[in-house]
């Protein structure tokens, strides 16, 4: 399981560049697309919120998969007095 584990954390880690660099790639696709000013102005601010939203739920899922690629997971606590 701890290899599992591991290998799930290295998945992680390169999952969040990726969608990352999915989503800019397409907030410049369809901001490319639109053609007046008020129409670019609306899909300008509607990829700005997206990215603002996914950019934390992102960095945090590289995080946790450096942890799990780090092995921090490996013994989980059973009980409170573990802690």
């Amino acid at each position: 399981m701890n290899t599992l584990k591991k290998f799930l954390g290295l998945v992680w880690m390169v999952l969040g560049p990726l969608t990352m660099t999915f989503l800019f790639i397409q907030a410049v696709d369809k901001v490319g697309l639109t053609h007046t000013d008020i129409e670019r102005t609306n899909t300008i601010l509607q990829w700005a919120i997206i990215l603002f939203i996914f950019l934390p739920i992102s960095l945090g899922l590289m995080i946790f998969g450096f942890y799990a690629w780090k092995g921090e997971y490996d013994h989980l606590p059973e009980s409170s007095e573990e802690l």
